[in-house]
């Protein structure tokens, strides 16, 4: 199965909060194939920033996770048409990063992996989703 994280989902399970086993046991599924679409780095580096790293921590942990991932999806036209189309399908508005993310996803026919109230918004249909766990599990 193809699986796309979301940086809430990265977040997540760096800072090991709710929803944070569940994508260890991704991480640890062997038949899983793991992806994050590039801008997620730019997205996931600036937050640890404002969680206080500085610019070496922030590079160690980026390069740490990409060896947890398949691919890194860049960002081309095709998906940036294809996050054009999920934003004119979406009944409220999305942040251009999430449309990038869930562009990435689509178009790996990969399901997103997210803890983000934004994506919620978009079409099952258009974008496979998979919500991680909002509360703590006892």
């Amino acid at each position: 199965m193809r699986y796309v994280l979301d940086t809430s989902a990265l977040l997540a399970h760096y800072r090991q909060e709710p929803g944070w086993e569940e994508a260890q046991a991704l991480f640890e599924t062997d038949d899983a194939e793991l992806s994050i679409a590039s801008v997620s780095l730019t997205e996931f580096g600036r937050r640890l920033r404002e969680l206080g790293a500085n610019e070496a921590e922030v590079e160690t942990t980026l390069a740490n996770y990409q060896l947890l991932f398949t691919e890194v999806i860049s960002v081309d036209t095709a998906v940036a048409k294809a996050a054009f189309v999920i934003g004119c399908h979406t009944p409220q508005r999305l942040p251009l990063v999430d449309t990038l993310i869930a562009a990435c996803a689509q178009a790996r026919s990969a399901v997103l992996v997210h803890r983000d109230e934004h994506m919620r918004a978009i079409p099952e249909e258009i974008v496979i989703q998979h919500e991680l766990s909002a509360s703590a599990r006892t």
